[in-house]
């Protein structure tokens, strides 16, 4: 019985979490790593949804409160729409976050944390939803799914960041 009400206990939490993360060590320094994760014009290379980003608004590079779009092709089969994205941190060779916006709302928040370490960069990617109802609703129903889809993306993009980090200056 005990085991059912911890199994119980942690599905709830994970389902009011609405979030998730994964780790990749890479061999490469902070600076080289945050070139490439704070770079959003080259999301095309390392995401498999996001296929391609522009600074709008005026912004032209990382800094907080600068807008972005992104052009995501859900699941990478579709369907196909441009999110606006407002940066929220950034702290070079360490944070790199940015929300999801739609109407002025912050929908999801995503960020990349560097931590050097020895022999290179330890780096998260994580995402979290915004408590709001509709997106509970959302999670409750598709978050186990999706939340597993978003930690398989995260994993091929650190991968492919790190690819290009371990490989050095072009």
């Amino acid at each position: 019985m005990e085991a059912l009400a911890t199994a119980l206990t942690s599905r709830a939490a994970r389902f009011r979490s609405m979030r998730g993360s994964v780790t990749v060590q890479m061999a490469a320094t902070p600076a080289a790593v945050w070139d490439l994760v704070s770079d959003v014009s080259r999301i095309g290379e390392f995401s498999p949804e996001t296929f391609e980003a522009r600074w709008t608004r005026g912004a032209t590079g990382p800094a907080v409160g600068a807008y972005f779009k992104g052009h995501v092709k859900r699941n990478g089969v579709g369907p196909t729409y441009w999110t606006l994205c407002r940066v929220t941190e950034c702290e070079p060779e360490r944070d790199f976050g940015f929300v999801v916006e739609m109407n002025g709302d912050a929908l999801n928040h995503w960020r990349y944390q560097l931590r050097p370490v020895a022999g290179g960069t330890e780096v998260t990617e994580s995402f979290e939803l915004a408590p709001k109802g509709y997106l509970k609703l959302y999670w409750a129903v598709l978050g186990k799914l999706r939340g597993r889809t978003n930690e398989r993306g995260m994993r091929q993009t650190l991968e492919r960041i790190r690819a290009i980090a371990e490989a050095g200056p072009a």
